[in-house]
């Protein structure tokens, strides 16, 4: 028998979601306000989304006429 091939997982990129100035951490996407400070909100094109509870915000975007 052949032997099974082992799925390699993508890396965790928490990093990502913070920036480093000096001493201080801050965090570059917003949190959510229903789950706290640990969880942070998706960025899309016209909304942020939280994919723990589903809460959505849209943003306001005029048309351009």
């Amino acid at each position: 028998m052949a032997k099974k091939q082992k799925k390699t997982k993508p890396t965790a990129q928490k990093y990502k979601n913070y920036e480093v100035s000096g001493d201080t951490l801050t965090r570059k996407n917003s949190v959510c306000p229903k789950c706290g400070g640990g969880v942070f909100m998706a960025k899309h094109k016209d909304r942020n989304f939280c994919g723990k509870c589903q809460y959505t915000e849209f943003t306001n975007k005029k048309k351009e006429e």
